[in-house]
């Protein structure tokens, strides 16, 4: 079971796994409420390494990205939750919009990223109204390549994102419905 870290004590953390000739995987996100998707994303991570330390959004950074409504949890909640995982060795969460400055200091030997951040995957689907975009690279892949990490990126469970979860909550329990809960 992992430890919810500040970044000092994680880089200490890092270090000090570094030192013992462990091998230091890396994510982040926002994993606003926990599914079988989250889980297998993780597991598959964790079996990069040795380690695995998961930078969680926080709460303004999530609301600036994903919008007024979220965060459904807030950070602090959100990093317990993880950091309770088996696969999980250390959480930390940032302020920033990205990962970028979390990823320079902590300098993991794999950085990994969900598949749909993959720019050899192709494009985007559009949304209505909208072209096909390319899929771009995570911001802090290249901080990774430049001191010389791996930057990996897995597949998606299909059908488990927390989008999915969301709009499955919203029609089964629309307003006037959720008396029943």
């Amino acid at each position: 079971m992992g430890r919810v870290m500040a970044r000092a004590s994680a880089l200490a953390q890092c270090d000090a796994w570094r030192e013992a000739g462990w091998r230091v995987v890396m994510t982040n996100g926002h994993f606003d409420l926990l599914h079988l998707g989250h889980v297998d994303y993780l597991e598959r991570a964790r079996n990069l390494g040795h380690a695995l330390v998961v930078g969680v959004n926080s709460d303004a950074s999530t609301r600036a990205l994903k919008g007024p409504q979220r965060p459904l949890l807030p950070a602090v909640e959100r990093a317990q939750i993880l950091a309770a995982l088996t696969s999980v060795d250390l959480v930390v969460i940032f302020e920033e919009l990205t990962a970028e400055s979390l990823v320079a200091a902590l300098r993991p030997a794999v950085y990994v990223k969900g598949g749909d951040w993959d720019p050899a995957a192709g494009t985007i689907a559009p949304a209505a109204g909208q072209t096909a975009q390319p899929r771009r690279e995570p911001p802090e892949a290249a901080i990774v390549s430049g001191y010389g990490g791996q930057v990996r990126y897995l597949p998606y469970l299909a059908g488990h994102s927390t989008r999915e979860l969301i709009a499955l909550i919203v029609a089964r329990f629309a307003p006037g419905e959720a008396a029943d809960l």
